[in-house]
């Protein structure tokens, strides 16, 4: 047992595991009765009955008592009657059936007679066809007679002129049309104005500062209270506020400063675009005049090309119409050719068609011979199976005896159960074992932090912990809230133990002071508790 109260205490595994087999052996008990239907149809019943037998458990040697199911299946009236007739009808053709076999020892002792079935065809009637080979195709015509040369050169036309005369030059450069302002002066020192500015504001955050402290000082704040320090701090940002305000005033006049600086250099920049463009259109014009002379000179060329390049194709079309005439007495003489070897080609096809009809004769007839020999045998084939049917009948006829039709059999309906869920009952005991203790040692972390608290933060050791010495006393948790009796209503609250409480637990952690109050040394008491 520890300062904060005992641990819970942890579930016995042999109880756990009884009331678990309990729960189990009900709910299968349960789900057995509830899914065994009785169901009652046209053609019959299902029932269910029971028998209980005794069943110990090992662990905990208690007796349970399990219910075994039987079930049994009734038909109804016309079924039965039906039932009756059949199981006589089945018993008539076994009888039947009997007889019957024993005439089968006569028929069956004697081999199938087949001297009387139609002879079956010869293949070696049937003869292999005669087939004819194709010729070798005609000799034909490989190459063509001379049809002349062909002109492949041109008279000479003249030199094509590839020069046009200087025009003059180009200008490629302009005069100086002045420099660009890419600077402008606004080098404005901001500590100037922002000096005058704090020179005013300091001696007003000097005063509010020290009407802060007074103000403070008669509320009874201490320097290094949090209230205390809480207002100090508020004042500080208010002085930061008002200091960070002067610097920006500050910069806006340097910005100011600098955009009267940035028009001044903005007008002497566009001054000087405008003498630029002047000089620019002037040497444009100069250009344009230098164009214009050299389009008359490649005019003047240009014809002297076109009067050459006419002279040329006149040459071309010479050359054209005698290779024109070349090539129709070429085309001319491969068409003669062409026609031979057509002829040659179409009486080559005519005598591998004749062949091929030949071949083909030879394959009706090899058809017809085949066709013969299929023929009888399935006439042989269609006389066995016959024979063959004949000596089976008897054995099929009583084998259909042998095999009598049945009764109906009830149609039981398939039964929607929803099985009864089993309670996890160790679960639910190990459940609330682990919430119990994870509540327990939340309580001892939680008392732990705020013993831990009270040292970290500046706590005494030794602290007047007396019952006596508060009031406004109120429990939280394993603590106690309250305020000493010298301090007022509105004091804030304290957190701690009572001296009395912990002497009954840890009596070497309380003390009695010289003025008869107890006091409790917290680092004794807190590493006590967090020990135990």
């Amino acid at each position: 047992m520890g300062l904060y109260g005992s641990a819970p205490q942890s579930p016995d595994p042999k109880q756990t595991a009884s009331a678990q087999t309990a729960t189990n052996i009900g709910t299968a008990v349960a789900n057995n009765v509830m899914g065994n239907v009785n169901q009652v149809t046209p053609d019959g019943n299902l029932t269910y009955s029971y028998t209980t037998q005794k069943w110990t458990d090992p662990l905990s040697g208690k007796e349970y008592d399990l219910k075994v199911p039987t079930a049994t299946q009734t038909l109804s009236g016309p079924q039965e009657a039906i039932k009756t007739q059949m199981d006589g009808a089945e018993l008539n053709m076994a009888t039947l059936a009997n007889t019957q076999s024993g005439n089968l020892n006569t028929m069956l002792g004697k081999p199938v007679d087949i001297s009387a079935a139609p002879a079956g065809g010869k293949a070696s009637a049937i003869g292999l066809p005669q087939y004819q080979n194709f010729t070798s195709g005609p000799k034909l015509q490989t190459s063509l007679g001379d049809a002349g040369n062909v002109q492949g050169s041109i008279a000479g036309a003249g030199s094509i002129q590839n020069q046009v005369a200087d025009s003059g030059k180009v200008q490629t450069s302009l005069g100086d049309a002045g420099d660009i302002t890419r600077t402008y002066d606004f080098d404005v020192d901001t500590s100037t104005y922002e000096q005058a500015l704090m020179d005013r504001l300091n001696p007003q955050l000097e005063r509010d500062r020290a009407a802060l402290e007074t103000k403070l000082t008669n509320q009874g704040l201490q320097p290094g209270s949090e209230a205390y320090n809480r207002a100090v701090d508020e004042a500080n940002r208010a002085a930061n506020d008002a200091r960070i305000g002067a610097t920006l005033s500050a910069g806006q006049e340097q910005s100011r400063i600098a955009g009267l600086a940035q028009n001044q250099a903005m007008f002497r920049n566009s001054a000087q675009q405008q003498a630029y463009d002047q000089i620019t259109g002037l040497g444009q014009f100069y250009n344009s005049a230098q164009a214009q002379s050299y389009a008359q000179n490649a005019n003047d060329m240009q014809m002297a090309n076109a009067a050459q390049a006419q002279q040329f194709s006149q040459n071309q079309a010479q050359l054209e119409a005698n290779n024109s005439a070349q090539a129709q007495k070429f085309s001319q003489g491969l068409a003669g050719a062409q026609f031979g070897n057509d002829s040659l080609q179409q009486q080559y096809q005519n005598q591998n068609t004749a062949t091929g009809g030949n071949n083909a004769l030879a394959d009706q007839r090899f058809n017809s011979q085949q066709a013969k020999y299929n023929l009888q045998n399935q006439e042989r084939a269609q006389y066995l199976n016959e024979l063959y049917a004949q000596r089976n009948q008897p054995v099929n006829e009583i084998i259909g005896l042998m095999s009598g039709a049945q009764v109906n059999s009830p149609s039981f309906v398939p039964t929607q159960s929803n099985p009864m869920p089993t309670v996890d009952y160790a679960g639910l005991v190990q459940q609330d074992y682990a919430n119990k203790m994870g509540a327990y040692q939340q309580k001892q972390s939680t008392m732990q932090n705020l013993f831990g608290g009270m040292l970290g933060f500046g706590g005494q050791l030794a602290s007047l912990s007396d019952k006596r010495a508060k009031k406004d006393i109120k429990k939280v948790g394993g603590l106690y809230e309250y305020r000493y009796k010298s301090e007022g209503r509105n004091a804030p609250k304290r957190i701690g133990v009572m001296a009395q409480e912990v002497e009954k637990v840890r009596p070497d952690a309380v003390a009695e002071g010289a003025d008869g109050l107890r006091r409790v040394d917290y680092g004794l008491l807190f590493n006590a508790g967090r020990g135990k």
